[in-house]
């Protein structure tokens, strides 16, 4: 089972989203309510699989804070969850080596798929926050997926977006599957003509 830190001030939110993780039986989760604190669980315990820090809780002085707990993490993911948060700060976050961004409004169901996601290693951002229009909250595509689109808007099978990615074919025809059901696409060819008129791609 995987090891969560929630990192959040406010009481309701972290117990809450604690209550989400654990009543789908994935994770083993600890909170706290500051950096500092933070940094003393990680130091105490060893590092979590994955770290969700809320971007306005006290110690966090914009980045810094996520900075401090990527070191302390030793090397696993750290993501940023808040209530409100600008595309720019979003952006910033990720190049800095953020595992995602998780807004507080997501539904429980998506809260866990983005938790999901990057315990596995991927990057999650709602392409709401990155791109324009809005798909919706269940309309989530991870980065992953934005670049298995991008080889399908070209024309490119599965096994040449395959290649080019690096992955294994059967991982790109899961990816065009999800991407397909979030976009509600019929198919690889719906779903191309769907993210032109959206202007996702």
């Amino acid at each position: 089972m995987a090891r969560i830190l929630v990192a959040d001030d406010h009481d309701l939110v972290r117990e809450t989203l604690a209550a989400y993780l654990e009543a789908e039986g994935i994770a083993d989760v600890r909170v706290c309510s500051d950096v500092a604190e933070a940094e003393a669980l990680i130091a105490g315990t060893g590092a979590f699989d994955l770290v969700l820090l809320d971007y306005n809780m006290p110690g966090m002085e914009g980045l810094k804070g996520m900075t401090r707990i990527m070191a302390a993490n030793a090397g696993r993911p750290v993501a940023l969850i808040s209530g409100s948060i600008s595309t720019e700060v979003a952006e910033d976050a990720l190049e800095a080596g953020a595992a995602g961004f998780v807004p507080k409004t997501l539904s429980s169901r998506s809260l866990v798929a983005a938790v999901r996601c990057m315990i596995g290693g991927d990057i999650f951002a709602p392409v709401s926050l990155i791109k324009k229009p809005e798909l919706g909250e269940e309309g989530l595509l991870t980065p992953r997926e934005m670049d298995v689109l991008r080889g399908v808007c070209t024309g490119q099978s599965n096994k040449e977006i395959a290649r080019v990615l690096d992955l294994q074919e059967v991982t790109v025809k899961l990816h065009v599957k999800t991407m397909s059901r979030k976009l509600g696409a019929k198919n690889r060819t719906h779903a191309a003509m769907i993210a032109r008129d959206r202007k996702l791609i």
